[in-house]
Order: C-alpha cells, then structure tokens, then sequence
C-alpha cells in the first residue's frame, strides 16, 4: 500500500515542481497561466496529502506539520482566486482552525527542541520549527483579518493568492532540492544550483508581489490624474 502511494507522491511533486514554475512565468489571468494553475493545484494537493499520509505511517511529525501547511496554504490560494465576490464562508473557518493548529503545535515544538539536550525535537532542530511556525502564524493573522473585513478584494486579494501560492512552492522545492541533495548529481551541489531552485520561489514571491504593489500604485495616479483633468476641462 506504501508504494503506491510513494509514487503518486513522486509523480505528483515532480509535476508540482514543474507547473509551479511555469505558473508563475506565464502572464497572470492568461488561459495558459490558468491551466498551469489547474495542474499546480492538483498536484500540490496530492502531494502535501500523499505527504501527511506518509509522514504518519512512518511516525513523522515534522512532515506532517510540513504537508499539512502546504496543503492549507495551496487550498486557501485557489479558493482566495476562484472566490471574486470578496465573500467568505465556512471553508474559511475551518482553514483558519487549521492553520492555527499547526501553528500552534509547530511553535511549540520549536521551543521542546531550543530547550532539549539534543537540540532536536523528532529529528528538527528550533529553527526550522520557528521558521514554519511564524509563516502559520502569519497566514493565520491574514485569515483573521479577512473574516472580520467579510472578505478581500483588489490588491490585497492577489498578493494573498500570490504568497501563499509561491510559499508552497518554495516548500515543496526545499523538501525535494535541499533535504534530498544526495539524489542529484555533485556538479549540481558544488554549484549551488540546488540551492538556487530552492530559494527561487521565494524571490518570484518578492518580485511579483512588489509588482502587483506598485502596478496597483500606478493605476491609482494614472485615474486620479485622468479624474482631475477631467474635473478641470468640466469647468473650462
């Protein structure tokens, strides 16, 4: 029964890797920016519960904790796009209890391992544990604020599909470059190019979010500027 499933996970990150990549290259709101999306989704959902699944026979819960907040962030970006009326629901409820769980276990482990002999807590040191704790807790204040605001809409809407989209990225390329570097060939780990595939879907998130920022910025002054020649060519 594992090795079924071990595959499904094998073929499910590698297509997870590589249409989140294409993804986030391609035009935002073009057909072909969807359809990768589509695969994205699917594959990263397979994978972060193919994950838990796994994690849980082997008696791992580190991973757990790693796929189940990947399966949340992937979840909670699809449903923040598919989701234009700015309206929220119980789907939202129940992610905000999740990601508040995992958070809260996650911390907590990250202090049982700062304060162990060892220095580990199920094989982690503190530092990873402090690290995906503090991204729970982050997407934990998002969900709150957008439950007592009755939803999000505009800027505020993309860069919440965005980060959350490319965190879980970024999750999935460290689980596979960085913690599996003995699989790949030495040149690729001499010249830190594992590396660099780790960390890319975190500078993607950087670039597009402060794009999105400033293109919203822009389209502001572009109107307020249309708006006022116009007010002034009224009274003319």
């Amino acid at each position: 029964m594992r090795s079924p499933l071990l595959l499904l996970h094998i073929i499910a990150g590698t297509l997870g890797m590589l249409s989140g990549f294409v993804t986030v290259f391609l035009r935002k709101g073009s057909r072909q920016h969807g359809l990768a999306g589509h695969v994205f989704v699917i594959s990263m959902l397979s994978l972060s519960a193919s994950g838990v699944y796994l994690a849980i026979m082997k008696s791992q819960p580190g991973n757990i904790l790693g796929g189940a907040l990947t399966f949340y962030l992937v979840a909670t970006a699809w449903m923040t796009a598919r989701r234009r009326d700015g309206r929220t629901g119980m789907f939202d409820w129940g992610a905000l209890l999740v990601v508040l769980s995992v958070a809260a276990v996650t911390v907590t482990y990250g202090m049982e391992a700062a304060k162990s002999q060892t220095g580990l807590k199920y094989g982690y040191p503190f530092g990873p544990y402090f690290f995906l704790g503090s991204v729970a807790l982050l997407a934990t204040a998002g969900d709150v604020r957008m439950l007592v605001r009755a939803g999000m809409s505009g800027t505020q809407r993309i860069a919440r599909h965005l980060w959350r989209m490319c965190f879980a990225l970024f999750i999935a390329a460290a689980s596979i470059f960085l913690a599996r570097q003995q699989v790949f060939p030495a040149l690729l780990r001499k010249t830190g190019v594992l590396v660099l595939l780790s960390v890319l879907p975190l500078l993607l998130m950087i670039f597009w979010l402060i794009r999105v920022r400033f293109a919203d910025v822009y389209k502001k002054r572009v109107t307020s500027s249309l708006n006022e020649r116009r007010s002034a060519n009224s009274f003319a």
